[in-house]
């Protein structure tokens, strides 16, 4: 192990506008520089502001629309953006600690490390406020499944994502895998962790109190991810790919070691402030938590533990080597605090000091390579902001003119139903779910059978729901209905479980800003989410803006992937999505309107991606859900499940088979309509929940949806070992089980 000392004080390449341009930068924002400095900033102040002025750490391309969100009320203890992670109030003297990021680019060159690294990134965003880590989320989205590079990316990035979360020790409970052309070459990998901390328990990412003093702790620092940052800030292409950074290597044991020793080091009281250190590394932490405090700092780099030699400063600012922290302490403890980080056997280096001069100050070899103002640095500080042009796609005029009578009603709905129960995007993800362990710890309560995740709140029998969720399908043909639709339905999932929703956090998945067809996808997709917090009373914690995520075809679907947040007041009573008992009886609750526009009938079974996103209402939207949760708590509700991708047909096969080894037929008499009876079965109106109860509390359910003014007809009986639906289809559930099952492994089968 070497420390930076036995680095070389190199002779550094002469900056102009050509080498910033090269750095990612503008002309304009080089001018920019120019003139905050008053000089020509060295080469390792341009590698600086090359990276905290990326779209990655600066959301220069975004922050002007993200600040329309509701980003305070409800629970949230603090406003979106200021900490680590969001902080929720769950009540008991407990809060919640959460929050999604993208770790898209990483793991579209390197699957397996990109998506491990993505995990144990979110993960120290949560235990750097003290909360200790009880659960995993992710949201992934691959191309093609015919498609072998698809294969190569969709299992590294599975098998990273469960290496690296088994191997720390926290649950991987729920999730969501989609497949679409548009994600070829850029898959989107979402990670998403929930933390648990005490009130008055939680730290800050802030720098203050002069001369306490600055602590490295953790990991060493190599020369892995250096630039990552600025790479995830541009397209992905030949030329990029060609001078992308080394992506980082996560070591999930070191990381479990840093968790314990960090959560110990915050419960001793001497801890001022901590940061991971992500993306732009040193870079990022020391000029985040100075600007925060209002305050600077001093840095000698040649105090930084290394493991290579010869770093350059430029390199050692900027490199992205995982389970590092920042830390800064109260001054007269750093003894105390670093014994403790030696215990667990971690690093643990004073670099630096708090100063008052609101300026990070760098120096390696003796010499000074660094002084700009903490402030210019960071998002809403110095850090350039945006309001891109935006223009409505010219596709949205063909995909609105569709003519849903010009499509061929199918003769055989059982064989439709079957193809897309065998879908990708509906088929089960075992493949991928088994690969993560759910039971570690033992929170986890009802796994995959429901439409959420519930984890119980130890010594306490209320639980949070948990749910990740997003349509990109319905983005794609309106934004603003389909970014307020994943939110409702991450909601209503959370619902189907009883809880509460509370608030979200984001991860904003879209293509190239500076392309106007996609800055008013963004803009839109943003209205929407806005919209749909404010009606459910889910405000937004913060999150994640990933723009760039095209390939040479174009750009991904519009993806903003929500993650729910809920609370479950009493987990023994939360109902499962398979239906359980012969005799219940099923009840719809909303209204069928027969809507096929970008359904998964329409895409999977006529090879067609238009009309338009299904209606919302937000109101009638929100008494679904709380009507679904009264019932729930009410102990009247034995399984829930909400209809979305694939319809009513779908949702009910998938109540009869969620219970792997105790699959229950059902007969289903669906009600007199003027609708085509395909878009009864497979349309996709929003809204919609299918319960089952026991005969003797259907009665009190539909006097309960009758007082809520909320549509609710007993459609169908449990029971026999096929799916009945009179006239429409009769298939064996054994069936529909097998082919729900076997069709990724299949794809998968002849691919190592």
């Amino acid at each position: 192990m070497n420390s930076a000392s036995s680095g070389v004080l190199q002779e550094e390449p002469v900056v102009d506008l050509d080498l910033a341009l090269k750095h990612g930068l503008s002309q304009e924002e080089y001018r920019e520089i120019l003139e905050l400095l008053g000089r020509v900033p060295t080469y390792t102040e341009l590698g600086i502001y090359s990276v905290m002025w990326s779209e990655h750490c600066s959301y220069k391309n975004s922050i002007a629309v993200l600040k329309t969100l509701p980003r305070s009320g409800g629970r949230l203890m603090v406003e979106a953006g200021e900490e680590n992670a969001g902080l929720v109030d769950i009540g008991d003297g407990l809060a919640v600690a959460f929050k999604i990021e993208s770790h898209n680019h990483p793991s579209a060159v390197e699957p397996y490390q990109g998506a491990a690294t993505g995990v144990g990134g979110i993960m120290r965003d949560i235990f750097t406020m003290g909360a200790r880590p009880i659960a995993a989320l992710n949201s992934l989205r691959f191309g093609s499944l015919e498609d072998s590079r698809t294969k190569y990316l969709f299992k590294g990035v599975v098998k990273g994502i469960g290496d690296y979360g088994n191997s720390f020790g926290v649950p991987t409970v729920a999730g969501e895998v989609y497949f679409d052309k548009s994600y070829n070459e850029n898959p989107l990998v979402n990670a998403m962790a929930v933390g648990v901390v005490k009130h008055g328990e939680w730290a800050s990412a802030i720098a203050k109190g002069v001369d306490n003093p600055v602590l490295i702790v953790g990991s060493a620092t190599g020369r892995d991810g250096i630039h990552g940052a600025t790479f995830a800030s541009e397209e992905i292409s030949e030329e990029s790919e060609a001078r992308r950074p080394s992506v980082q290597v996560g070591d999930p044991f070191t990381e479990k070691l840093l968790l314990e020793a960090t959560l110990e080091a915050i419960r001793s009281g001497h801890v001022v402030g901590i940061q991971d250190m992500g993306a732009a590394g040193i870079t990022c932490s020391t000029s985040e938590m100075s600007a925060r405090g209002k305050v600077g700092m001093d840095i000698n780099l040649d105090l930084v533990p290394a493991r290579e030699s010869g770093m350059s400063a430029y390199e050692l600012l900027l490199s992205e080597s995982q389970e590092r922290m920042l830390v800064v302490v109260e001054k007269g403890y750093e003894n105390e605090v670093t014994a403790i980080f030696e215990k667990w056997d971690l690093h643990a280096q004073i670099i630096g000091k708090v100063t008052n001069t609101e300026r990070v100050k760098v120096r390696y070899c003796e010499k000074l390579v660094a002084d700009v103002p903490a402030e210019s640095l960071v998002l809403g500080g110095g850090a350039p902001v945006y309001v891109r042009e935006a223009e409505e796609p010219g596709y949205l005029k063909r995909t609105r003119f569709f003519d849903e009578s010009l499509v061929p009603i199918p003769s055989d709905l059982g064989s439709v139903l079957l193809r897309l129960m065998s879908s990708p995007n509906i088929a089960s993800k075992h493949f991928v779910y088994e690969q993560y362990d759910q039971s570690v710890r033992t929170n986890n309560v009802v796994s995959s059978q429901a439409d959420a995740a519930v984890i119980l709140l130890k010594k306490s029998i209320k639980g949070l729901a948990l749910k990740t969720d997003c349509n990109s399908r319905y983005v794609y043909l309106n934004p603003y209905i389909g970014g307020a639709i994943a939110v409702a339905e991450a909601a209503r999932n959370v619902a189907c479980v009883g809880g509460t929703p509370l608030a979200i956090t984001n991860c904003l998945n879209f293509g190239n800003p500076h392309k106007p067809e996609i800055y008013w996808q963004f803009k839109e997709a943003v209205r929407g989410i806005g919209d749909a917090c404010k009606a459910l009373g889910t405000p937004v914690t913060g999150g994640n803006v990933s723009f760039y995520n095209e390939n040479p075809e174009g750009a991904v679907f519009p993806t903003p992937v929500i993650g729910m947040l809920g609370l479950v007041e009493d987990v023994t009573r939360c109902p499962s999505a398979s239906f359980q008992d012969v005799g219940d009886l099923i009840v719809l609750l909303g209204k069928t309107g027969g809507h096929i526009g970008g359904s998964e009938y329409l895409a999977a079974i006529h090879k067609e991606v238009a009309g338009d996103a299904p209606q919302l209402f937000l109101d009638f939207e929100r008494n679904v859900q709380q009507l679904v949760i009264k019932l729930i708590q009410a102990g009247l509700v034995k399984s829930a499940h909400d209809c979305s991708d694939g319809g009513l047909a779908v949702a009910i096969a998938e109540c009869c088979i969620a219970n792997i080894g105790n699959v229950r037929g059902a007969s289903i008499t669906l009600p007199e309509s003027d609708i085509r009876i395909d878009s009864q079965l497979f349309g996709e109106d929003q809204s919609r929940v299918i319960l089952s109860l026991d005969p003797k509390s259907v009665h009190h359910a539909l006097e309960m949806a009758r007082d809520a003014s909320i549509p609710a007809s007993v459609i169908g009986r449990v029971g026999g070992e096929s799916l009945r639906m009179e006239g429409v289809l009769d298939l064996a559930v054994e069936k529909i089980a097998e082919v729900h099952r076997g069709c990724i492994e299949n794809k998968l089968q002849h691919f190592t």
